[in-house]
């Protein structure tokens, strides 16, 4: 049972915390609004649409980005006022312990830490699905895809190439697709594919009705055991399926992020399938959402401990503190995460690196504090 103490915090704590994200998604918005009112005035989408399809979903992914920062402002103003007010003082001269008085700022930090994972995990995504393609149609550029040769792997032992790519009418040209059997080696020693099939065509269409590729005028090679000949077949017209669609031509701006997380998962496993090398920055994401709500109760009682304390300068040093060591946090946040994708260190270290910094931080100062 919460004790009349306990409930005199969280309530401050909690209210606090939704009152820092009102006020600073509040600013935020303004900010946007100021810098969009052109592209707003442009388009045709009335007041209520913008304010439904692009600010309702707009607010809960900054909120959720910056939550480290607001969590931590919330726990350091909170703690700070009590401390000047000797309430701090006067609770633990009444024989409560310090571990004691952080049972409430854990219980309300557990609350938000859960609600922020279901947040990421579900909410988010879905919501900048609509934010996303809110931006695409009416302020920023249309994409084309403008790669050129483009190999790609589209199964462990299968390979296509693209010649060049129309993500608006979805038709790729010079198409190869190769299916391999293994490798070996030439007469000079060097590494070759031992090709099983290898298809070539000037045209390849994607039938969205059908939901398959439609290949023109193609050329199937069938190479026999010893690799040197092989039986060709030519044709007009070939439906197929293959791991392969036109979203993987798209753009992949913030793709990650619109993905809740079985559809993660199942990208990350699609990709594995692949043989795909480069899923970094999918990885950490995935193991971001988890270390993110932990973030959270670590952040709050390291506010809890630098804001305890009765000071000369009042609350104001402490904020001040408070702010300085939250945006520390952040940019430890990007420069693991940066790092991680590029691929530079494992991507479930990356994602835990800052957690792991700051709980050892949190050991010490909580050595330090007076019980």
């Amino acid at each position: 049972m919460l004790k009349r103490l306990d409930k005199y915090i969280l309530r401050k704590f909690l209210v606090t915390f939704f009152f820092v994200v009102i006020i600073l998604m509040s600013i935020l918005v303004i900010i946007d609004i100021t810098e969009k009112i052109e592209d707003f005035n442009k388009m045709d989408q009335t007041t209520w649409q913008i304010f439904t399809k692009y600010y309702l979903n707009f607010i809960p992914y900054w909120a959720n980005s910056l939550s480290p920062i607001l969590i931590f402002i919330a726990t350091v103003f909170v703690t700070a006022r009590l401390a000047t007010h000797t309430e701090i003082i006067a609770i633990l001269s009444s024989g409560v312990s310090f571990r004691r008085i952080l049972v409430p700022y854990l219980i309300g930090s557990t609350f938000i830490a859960l609600l922020t994972f279901y947040m990421i995990g579900w909410v988010i995504p879905e919501a900048n699905k609509v934010r996303l393609k809110f931006e695409n149609t009416h302020i920023k550029d249309k994409f084309y895809y403008t790669d050129r040769n483009v190999h790609l792997k589209i199964a462990p032992n299968t390979f296509a190439y693209i010649e060049s790519y129309d993500n608006t009418s979805h038709v790729g040209y010079k198409f190869t697709l190769e299916n391999i059997q293994g490798y070996e080696y030439d007469e000079n020693g060097k590494i070759k594919k031992k090709l099983n099939t290898k298809l070539e065509s000037n045209r390849i269409i994607w039938d969205k009705d059908r939901g398959k590729w439609v290949i023109e005028n193609y050329k199937l090679m069938r190479f026999r055991k010893d690799s040197l000949r092989f039986d060709i077949k030519y044709g007009n017209n070939m439906d197929t399926l293959i791991n392969l669609k036109p979203e993987d031509f798209e753009s992949k701006y913030m793709y990650n992020e619109q993905l809740t997380f079985p559809e993660l998962n199942a990208y990350i496993a699609e990709l594995q399938k692949r043989g795909v090398g480069k899923i970094e920055q999918y990885l950490v994401d995935r193991y971001e959402r988890f270390a993110y709500p932990f973030a959270v109760i670590i952040l709050t009682i390291i506010g809890v401990i630098m804001s305890s304390r009765k000071t000369r300068e009042g609350a104001g040093l402490q904020i001040a503190l408070g702010f300085a060591l939250a945006f520390i946090y952040v940019l430890l946040i990007m420069v693991s995460r940066s790092i991680g994708k590029n691929g530079e260190m494992p991507p479930l270290m990356a994602a835990w690196l800052p957690n792991t910094v700051f709980s050892i931080i949190g050991f010490f100062l909580y050595k330090r504090v007076p019980k």
